[in-house]
């Protein structure tokens, strides 16, 4: 027995059958809405691998063992890697291989023509420098004839034309003294004959210069030796470079033999045929600027420096100059560059596809793995979830419970699985009816919305659940049995409970309001809710919702037919319902009521958009406020009488005076029509000036009844300018009765008022008054006896663009107690006075959306005036009309307070 177990565990890891098992997963994904996603186990399929039954070496199979060995120990994860990564590292390791073969091959050909060019460039340069070298001793000869005058100037003129003609690369030869001026001379042009006329591209050293014909001629005066010039540009643009050769006479220096030599012709006619057709040649100057080379390239382009390049200097010139030789590369053709091109065409297809089919090799572990994890998450989720999981089959055999379902009923897991019904969490008093549910259950009946029923503890507490019901369906599509989740409810139903009763007082609350609340749809124009006070004034329909809301809907407050298009649809619905209430008075006519009605957005709790209006009836207040305004503005008018009446001896003063002068005029002509002296041109004339003194007086009775005429308030476009003027005329007949001056300052481009300008001419000239009063009852000297109206603009956060009007005086200021009091009714500080000013200025600048202070003026800690000011807005909002009467004239007791700090 213990020897088939040997022979058995031995046949474990006999290399000639490795058995694998897969097991293949699937996960159902059939909707994003089917949550019932699982993996589930298809089928589990035995792969025998047979091997080779070929006797193998002692050590191979050793090796193949332990390889098993080692293969066996790893993980399937790991094999799937190692079997993807081996083809893969063969397949690059051959790519690497050919490819560092063809790297070898292309080296090895850039050092061929390496060597070729160096070659070409070291015979080229022997060339170069043989020829200058010839051309050096020729000349050294020639010059030695003529320091020892064994010749003269015309055999000189002849030895340099054999000289030219022999040698195509010179172009001049000249023979210069120690003063540089020349003594013969010959070109190699035609044209260019003697040593008048040389030609225009020779270039002569010139004492004071800086050319490099001058710098060559220095050096060879100081080196007593020949001296290459450095390469340069002749007259007509070639390149040339010159070879001066001291003539040295008796150890002194006499002159030079100047030769010059064109790059150009140097490289046509010395670069050998068979190198010039292999490669580039070029001279290049000190600056590696070409001068110039068998291919000629565009102008203004430099040769491109190629991958194989050989320089040597141009020997024995030694001034910079470089010979630079170009290599091609030839031996690479087209049928070596396809190889290679397919070769890694191939590699690269093999590679692709090997990574291919490693990606989804781990595309399948990761399907594996995302399977497992799966798995864990759901039992996971519902181990730790509340709902209580139970699944039964379809006799009703409870085959599963999860950990929540056993807390929720105390049941033990052993107690529940396997246990037909009766269940033991089955209420005594209710088996009959759970019994009832259960088949119901069974038979696919349940309801969607679940069932409600009692479940009792294990220690027999009863507790409210909600049971939902769903099939069980195998791999084949068939079902085996049912999933029931159940819920707690006991503390749902208690809130349920709480808000009822709190619905209840909610609506017990707005029943007993005395402001009528309605809520209509919006889209359907429905009316969704009316308390007490809606029904009482308008019944049960939307109609005095609409009559509330102006008579019409939001969105037109009716409903939409199919054809319609909502005005409100693409509004956020959030921003409709943050939105503050919006208030408006309505005027109910069958009611004859006044209500201020309060409108504002609110979503439904069946989620629509409905608007909901609180209505108050307003009707009382609005009769006392209209009262108030009446007796406002008997005591407007009042206060204008009184202030007129302290002006009546002003007043008379001032229509005396044109008076006056009217009865002047008339008497005057009268005594001169007697006595027949007046011409007709003298009597227009003086008849013109008593109607312009008529004017004048009727200018200012019309100015005073249009002060004191009580008329209704009008708000008008009104110029900050036109207001202030009328204002200080009428103001002027107190000022100069009390010696006070007035200086206004009104600024430029104001733009204009929507006010009554009547109201608004009253509050400044009684500030004016009150300024003027001020400055009087203190007996201020003439230097503090003046009173400065300032009308500027302003801007503030809160208030926007306004205009503000300041009166400023010089006076004794407020006290302390006076400033808070200043605006209370019927205070003065005037004995006279009736202490309604002051109130009824304030009462009209804010009727016009302005405000109003008062602040006294400081020099230290003394009080040296004080200063009124109020605001207008520059465009404000229209509230129905104002609610002071017009014009009343409005006095102070004392000046307006400064602001703290300031100077007069």
């Amino acid at each position: 027995m213990s020897a088939r177990r040997g022979a058995a565990r031995a046949a474990q890891f006999d290399t000639s059958r490795v058995r694998f098992q897969i097991v293949l997963y699937e996960t159902i994904m059939r909707n994003d809405n089917n949550p019932d996603r699982a993996p589930r186990i298809i089928h589990r399929m035995p792969v025998d691998a047979q091997d080779s039954t070929l006797p193998l070496p002692a050590g191979q199979r050793a090796g193949q063992r332990l390889f098993g060995r080692w293969w066996r120990r790893q993980s399937p994860t790991r094999q799937d890697r190692f079997a993807t990564f081996g083809p893969l590292l063969s397949v690059l390791l051959f790519l690497a291989a050919i490819i560092s073969a063809f790297w070898y091959l292309r080296n090895e050909e850039i050092e061929r023509e390496t060597d070729s060019v160096k070659r070409d460039a070291e015979l080229t340069q022997q060339q170069f420098g043989l020829r200058l070298l010839q051309n050096q001793e020729a000349l050294v000869r020639v010059a030695r004839e003529v320091v020892a005058r064994s010749i003269d100037a015309e055999e000189f003129v002849g030895q340099a034309t054999t000289f030219l003609r022999q040698r195509p690369e010179a172009t001049y030869i000249a023979w210069l003294d120690a003063a540089r001026k020349p003594r013969a001379a010959q070109s190699a042009l035609p044209f260019d004959l003697g040593i008048d006329n040389l030609g225009p591209r020779l270039i002569l050293p010139a004492e004071g210069t800086n050319t490099a014909s001058e710098a060559a001629f220095r050096r060879a005066r100081d080196q007593r030796t020949p001296v290459y010039s450095r390469a340069f540009h002749d007259a007509q643009g070639s390149a040339v470079f010159q070879l001066q050769i001291p003539l040295i006479d008796r150890g002194g220096f006499i002159g030079v033999l100047l030769a010059e030599y064109s790059v150009v012709d140097l490289i046509r006619s010395h670069v050998p045929p068979d190198v010039a057709r292999r490669h580039v040649v070029a001279i290049l100057d000190e600056n590696q600027r070409t001068l110039a080379a068998t291919v000629t390239s565009f102008p203004g382009r430099e040769l491109p420096r190629n991958l194989i390049v050989s320089d040597a200097p141009l020997t024995p010139v030694t001034n910079g100059m470089v010979l630079r030789v170009h290599g091609y590369r030839t031996s690479i053709g087209l049928i070596s560059n396809t190889l290679f091109w397919m070769v890694v065409a191939l590699s690269g297809l093999t590679v692709w596809m090997l990574l291919g089919t490693w990606r989804h090799m781990r595309r399948r572990g990761q399907i594996q793995a995302a399977l497992v994890q799966e798995t864990n998450f759901r039992r996971a989720m519902e181990n730790s979830m509340p709902t209580g999981m139970r699944a039964m089959d379809l006799d009703g055999r409870i085959t599963y419970v999860n950990a929540a379902f056993c807390q929720m009923t105390g049941f033990p897991t052993a107690e529940l699985v396997g246990r037909l019904p009766p269940y033991p969490y089955w209420p005594p008093e209710r088996i009959e009816e759970n019994g009832r549910l259960l088949q119901q259950e069974l038979a696919g009946r349940s309801p969607a919305g679940g069932i409600e029923v009692k479940v009792m503890r294990k220690d027999g507490t009863l507790f409210d659940a909600r049971m939902y019901v769903s099939p069980l369906i195998d791999p084949k599509g068939q079902q085996t049995g049912w999933m029931t989740s159940v819920t707690n409810i006991t503390e749902a139903k208690r809130i349920r409970d709480q808000l009822s009763a709190s619905h209840e007082r909610f609506t017990t609350v707005l029943e007993g309001l005395d402001a009528s609340v309605s809520v209509l749809s919006v889209q359907q124009g429905e009316l969704l809710f009316a308390n007490r006070s809606y029904r009482l004034w308008f019944g049960g329909d939307a109609r005095g919702h609409l009559r509330l809301a102006g008579g019409i809907t939001p969105s037109g407050f009716g409903g939409l037919d199919d054809e319609a298009v909502d005005p409100l649809s693409g509004l956020p619905t959030q921003e409709l319902t943050e939105s503050s209430a919006d208030a408006r008075e309505v005027f109910v006519e069958t009611l004859q009521k006044w209500f201020d009605v309060r409108a504002r957005y609110l979503q439904w709790t069946d989620g629509r958009l409905a608007q909901m209006l609180i209505a108050t009836d307003i009707t009382a207040r609005l009769r006392a406020e209209e009262q108030a305004a009446m007796q406002a503005e008997k005591a407007q008018v009042t206060s204008r009488l009184v202030t007129m009446g302290e002006m009546a001896s002003s007043v008379a003063h001032e229509l005396n005076q044109p008076l006056t002068a009217i009865v002047n005029y008339c008497n005057g002509m009268v005594s001169r029509v007697a006595t027949d002296t007046i011409g007709r041109d003298d009597l227009v004339a003086a008849l013109q000036k008593t109607a312009r003194q008529a004017e004048r007086a009727g200018q200012i009775i019309h100015r005073i009844r249009a002060f004191v005429r009580r008329s209704e308030p009008q708000r008008q476009r009104a110029e900050a300018r036109q207001i202030v003027d009328d204002a200080v005329d009428l103001a002027g007949i107190e000022l100069r009765r009390r010696n006070v001056s007035i200086h206004t300052y009104v600024a430029q481009r104001l733009p204009p008022l929507m006010v009554d300008p009547i109201l608004i001419e009253q509050v400044v000239l009684n500030l004016l008054k009150n300024a003027a009063e001020a400055i009087d009852t203190a007996g201020l000297p003439p230097a503090r006896r003046h009173i400065e109206l300032r009308v500027v603009p302003r801007h503030t956060a809160e208030d926007g663009g306004t205009i503000e009007f300041s009166v400023t005086d010089m006076g004794p200021g407020l006290k302390d107690e006076v400033i808070g009091r200043l605006y209370e009714a019927f205070f003065s500080t005037k004995a006279e006075g009736l202490g309604i000013g002051l109130s009824l200025c304030r009462t009209i600048v804010e009727s016009h959306r302005g405000r109003m202070r008062a602040q006294n003026l400081y020099n230290g800690e003394s009080v040296v005036g004080c200063r009124f000011s109020f605001t207008l807005p520059v465009d404000p909002r229209e509230r129905g009309e104002i609610s002071i009467p017009p014009g009343t004239a409005l006095e102070l007791s004392v000046p307006a307070a400064p602001q703290e700090g300031a100077t007069p």
